[in-house]
């Protein structure tokens, strides 16, 4: 999971709920549209809180910044249905957010991980209100191995085991180095709390996703031939997917590559600020 290295707003940002045709959703936002707006999505287990690195450094350069809660994490919430969280769902929650935006100028679309799964079924519902896709630390299709395997140990507990013991047993299963007594105890207790707000169908519908989501390269390709910019970022490891199949992907979909030195699946907030000098190099480019 992303562990935000910071949690509070920078000046200037607000949380608000935003109003869509598809319900109200959490959001944090800072900036003015004057150069475009950017619509960022969250990965799994994740929230808006993982884009705060990236507010301030994106919304000094002209932009209106939007990350949100998808429905089913954080503070957005949603029902105790697997179905509604079925990925042509989220991508049409997507859709919506980005209606309600009401983008004057230029409309970027960033997804992180899962999110950018989303956020790619979107744009091949409806391209029309993008300017420009970004998939952060996402792959062309499945999670790698041993990834679908932790998956798939959460998708056997879940439905048994109340959402405090899912966590300790997460918590028991996770590398030295993601230690929580190696993460500052304001994030630590920020990651608990927002592990146990998270709706239990939607890590269900999700995981499922994220094991079993075909390749989907051919389509991306197909979107950047049709005068869609693509931008696959990633950092130099990732534990999700290999960078050498994130690398073949761009390669294959005509994106531009960008890997964010020293970053591994969260370069947003690993290193924020050389994520987000990305994201505008390849706005720019986009226009």
């Amino acid at each position: 999971m992303s562990r935000p290295p910071i949690l509070e707003l920078p000046q200037g940002a607000h949380a608000h709920r935003l109003a869509t045709s598809r319900g109200p959703f959490a959001v944090h936002e800072m900036g003015s549209p004057t150069r475009g707006t950017a619509l960022l999505i969250p990965g799994f287990t994740g929230s808006k809180e993982d884009f705060v690195g990236l507010l301030e450094p994106l919304a000094h350069e002209g932009y209106r910044v939007v990350a949100v809660d998808g429905r089913g994490q954080y503070e957005t919430g949603g029902p105790r249905e697997e179905g509604v969280y079925a990925q042509a769902e989220l991508a049409a929650d997507v859709l919506a957010v980005a209606g309600a935006l009401r983008a004057e100028h230029s409309l970027h679309l960033v997804g992180h991980s899962l999110g950018g799964l989303v956020s790619r079924a979107a744009v091949f519902a409806d391209r029309t209100p993008f300017t420009s896709l970004t998939l952060l630390s996402s792959g062309p299709g499945a999670v790698c191995t041993t990834q679908q395997s932790r998956l798939k140990m959460l998708l056997g507990a879940l439905p048994v085991m109340d959402m405090e013991d899912v966590w300790r047993a997460m918590r028991e299963l996770d590398p030295p180095e993601a230690a929580d007594a190696l993460t500052p105890p304001a994030v630590a207790e920020f990651l608990h709390h927002r592990w146990l707000a998270n709706v239990p169908e939607q890590l269900i519908a999700t995981a499922r996703q994220l094991i079993t989501e075909p390749d989907r390269t051919e389509e991306l390709a197909a979107l950047s031939a049709d005068g869609i910019p693509l931008h696959v970022l990633s950092g130099e490891r990732d534990y999700a997917w290999p960078v050498s199949t994130i690398d073949a992907m761009a390669a294959a979909a005509g994106a531009r590559r960008t890997v964010i030195a020293g970053a591994e699946h969260s370069p947003n907030a690993e290193q924020p600020q050389q994520t987000a000098q990305a994201l505008l190099t390849g706005w720019a480019a986009a226009l």
